[in-house]
């Protein structure tokens, strides 16, 4: 069975306040090598058997892009593996 991770971002652009309290909490409990923090969702999905690698990209991408994301403050990445 083939499976999408599809992982989705806030773009570079948008502030992200839940990421800043996460970082300034690593920094409070002594992890002071971490500069930055950028929360997400990430999502997978199992897709049907026999379908064509060339269909599940296709497929995948409208979902993430259609149903997955705000593509106003939102991108997505995505990795197919068998």
């Amino acid at each position: 069975m083939m499976k999408a991770h599809v992982y989705v971002t806030l773009k570079p652009s948008v502030l992200d306040p839940q990421g800043q309290t996460i970082q300034n909490a690593l920094r409070k409990i002594g992890f002071a090598g971490v500069s930055a923090v950028r929360q997400g969702k990430y999502f997978e999905l199992s897709l049907k058997d026999g379908l064509p690698a060339d269909a599940a990209r296709t497929e995948v991408e409208r979902i993430a892009r259609e149903v997955l994301t705000n593509p106003v403050i939102e991108e997505f990445s995505y990795r197919i593996e068998e």
